[in-house]
Order: C-alpha cells, then sequence, then structure tokens
C-alpha cells in the first residue's frame, strides 16, 4: 500500500444542514469528531418529546435520504461563539448561534423539506451531550479518495466527497484498500484509531452536493460493480489527539 496522507477533514456541525471542511481537528479518545452532529431537526413524527436521552435513528429527523436539496447546504461554525452561517443555491444564508436561534434555523430550513412529510419541529441535541450521527456507536468516518475515483470513473463522473458525509479523507491507500484495514489499527498525526466496519450507504449519496439535485446512481454503481452498497469505513479513536491536513497515515503491523 502506498504512502497514504490525511487529505480532507470534514465535520457537519447539524445532521444533514451543512458540511464545514477543516484544517485540523481535536479528535477524543472514544467519541466521534467534535462538533460533528452535536445537533438535529427532529420532526414532528420524532419518538420522543422534547431532547432525546441518547442516540436516535436518523428517521427522527430532517436527513438528505428524503430530501436531495438539503445536500446542498455548505456550513461555517465557530465552536468558541456558537456562530453558524449557512448557504444553499436556493435560499438566502443562513446567519444564527446556536443553540439560541434554533427556531430561526428550522425556519430556515422549512422551504427545503418536502410539505409531504412531517413537518420540522426544533433544533435538538443528546442530553447525554453524545452526537446524533447515523448509528449509535460513537465512530469517526473514513473513506479514500482512491475509492472516489474508482467509484467516480465507473460512473463516468467526477464524484464531490461531500456526497458521503465523512469525516477523515485518505489520499493514498490503493481503491477499496480500507476495507482490507478492518480490525487493524492506524495512527494519524497525534492519534491511533481502530478500522471497526464498513459504511452501508443510502440514497442521499445519489444527490449532487452543489445542487442538491438527483446526480448519478452510486448505489446502483456500487452494487453493480462490487456488489455491496458500501463506501468508506467507521474507526473508533483509541486515544485522544490533533489531526491536521498533510498527516501521515501508517498501518499498524
Amino acid at each position: 500500500m502506498k504512502t497514504a496522507h490525511l487529505a480532507h477533514i470534514v465535520r457537519h456541525p447539524v445532521k444533514s444542514a451543512g458540511y464545514q471542511e477543516l484544517d485540523r481537528a481535536a479528535l477524543i479518545q472514544g467519541r466521534p469528531m467534535p462538533f460533528d452532529r452535536v445537533w438535529a431537526v427532529a420532526t414532528e413524527a420524532a419518538k420522543f418529546p422534547a431532547a432525546p436521552e441518547g442516540w436516535a435513528a436518523k428517521m427522527n429527523f430532517l436527513r438528505g435520504a428524503a430530501e436531495g436539496r438539503l445536500q446542498a447546504i455548505r456550513a461555517r461554525f465557530d465552536e468558541a461563539s456558537g456562530s453558524l452561517t449557512l448557504t444553499h443555491p436556493d435560499r438566502p444564508a443562513f446567519i444564527g448561534t446556536l443553540p439560541a436561534d434554533g427556531p430561526a434555523l428550522v425556519a430556515w430550513l422549512r422551504p427545503l423539506w418536502p410539505a409531504t412529510r412531517p413537518a420540522p419541529r426544533a433544533l435538538v441535541q443528546r442530553q447525554d451531550g453524545g452526537a446524533l450521527t447515523d448509528v449509535p456507536d460513537p465512530f469517526v468516518a473514513i473513506l479514500s479518495l482512491g475509492s472516489l475515483r474508482d467509484l467516480g470513473s465507473r460512473m463516468g463522473r467526477a464524484l464531490s466527497i461531500h456526497r458521503f458525509r465523512g469525516n477523515l479523507w485518505i489520499e493514498g491507500w490503493a481503491p477499496w484498500a480500507e476495507f482490507d484495514l478492518i480490525g487493524r489499527e492506524i495512527t494519524l498525526g497525534e492519534t491511533r484509531l481502530r478500522i471497526e466496519e464498513p459504511i452501508t450507504r443510502c440514497v442521499a449519496t445519489t444527490y449532487d452536493p452543489e445542487t442538491g439535485e438527483a446526480a448519478g446512481d452510486t448505489l446502483a454503481a456500487l452494487q453493480s460493480g462490487w456488489g455491496h452498497r458500501d463506501f468508506g469505513v467507521y474507526a473508533r479513536v483509541l486515544n485522544s489527539g490533533t489531526v491536521t491536513i498533510g498527516d501521515r497515515v501508517e498501518i499498524t503491523p
């Protein structure tokens, strides 16, 4: 396997409502990416009355799989002040502070959400301080640019990294080599992580994050090309430390 390095760091402060690229991140042992899916917008059909006590399934929230236009939201979040700016090609910018401006954020998102689905209700956080990621385990999502290019080649189009809502993108791994690392450990910057399992994808990845429009069936391409719908892997942070763009990735023997 070639020398590999960290090429992109991405977080999504509000679930399915914007992606933000970073230069560095301080990973914490046994925790997901800091300030990734800290908030989510619950719908009127959510299975909890106010804030969820712990992890809750994505069906309770606004999500890109249900409305592709959400995929085109970009975020700029400052964790020190709580200030959040969201932009979308079809909406004026949202500028606010979380969680205080949660009602205004819900109102900003409402025109992007189908009227045929349960309406947005409120911005929520977990009462236990955890993340509202798609799976209950406190994972970080690691993805490969080599695999992305291979999938894009099969589809006959360049694919944005933001279709896949990952956290750490690696350059230098052979296409699909990340699946061979399941059960193994890697070092990255000051941290060590264990690759745990593949990430099975949903229809959200079929939307172009520049426009929010359907543009290429990633799921069909994965199924026909490789016999599954997996893209990327989940990893567990084994020790705390900072990761920075350009950090070398080493596979632990």
